[in-house]
């Protein structure tokens, strides 16, 4: 899976400045933050806020757009995570409409780049035969000698940069109404994503998420 997409509005690096970002351990580390006084998708619930982001859309129907979940607290993370997971539907449930003006608006650039080994995962819970040489592929590979392959691993890689353009992301794997509080009209919204938080990569009109992980420092991060 690869994405490649820009910002149906860029952000300007002139405005891209150092500042701190707050780690869940209670330290922080100092990386570059994009901002704009634009107005942007917002929506501000109990104890967190989420931000739209859209892209340009291409030459087909669909319409992608990049997310934040920002808890109100540093270490709020992990409760929203489980939130998350727990609620049916939360994203879609949870989703920016309006565009509101905003106050003091930052989010970090960033990128990840990591890889999962599954093999030893897949085992433990019991899937053995395919690592074996007696698990017989030739259902799933198109050769006369199928009989004599084996999965020796499983492995998982994903990137993904955020910058004042936009977004690129990539993930390859072998072997994701409870209505939000509208702000009064014409009040600025604060987004200072400046702690941890979670981010995902949404196609509008299926709703379907293509990439999702988690920002908790620029040097490590979880996808």
């Amino acid at each position: 899976m690869y994405f490649n997409g820009s910002w149906d509005a860029k952000f300007d690096p002139l405005y891209t400045k150092i500042n701190t970002f707050h780690l869940i351990n209670g330290g922080s580390v100092q990386t570059n933050f994009m901002a704009s006084s634009e107005k942007q998708f917002i929506a501000v619930y109990d104890g967190f806020k989420v931000l739209k982001l859209p892209y340009k859309q291409g030459q087909d129907f669909r319409q992608f757009s990049f997310f934040i979940f920002l808890p109100d607290a540093s270490n709020a993370l992990p409760n929203l995570s489980m939130k998350m997971s727990s609620e049916p539907d939360f994203i879609n449930r949870h989703i920016p409409t309006k565009k509101v003006l905003v106050g003091n608006f930052r989010i970090p650039k960033f990128k990840i780049s990591m890889g999962i080994e599954f093999s030893k995962i897949f085992k433990n819970l019991g899937l053995v035969l395919p690592f074996t040489i007696t698990g017989d592929l030739s259902e799933m590979v198109d050769s006369l000698e199928a009989r004599q392959y084996y999965v020796s691993q499983i492995v998982h890689k994903c990137f993904i940069e955020v910058n004042e353009v936009g977004t690129e992301a990539a993930a390859a794997s072998a072997a994701i109404l409870r209505a939000g509080c509208a702000p009064p009209i014409g009040k600025p919204i604060d987004f200072v994503a400046d702690h941890p938080f979670l981010f995902l990569i949404r196609d509008d009109r299926s709703g379907v998420v293509l990439f999702m992980g988690y920002l908790l420092d620029n040097l490590q991060s979880s996808s």
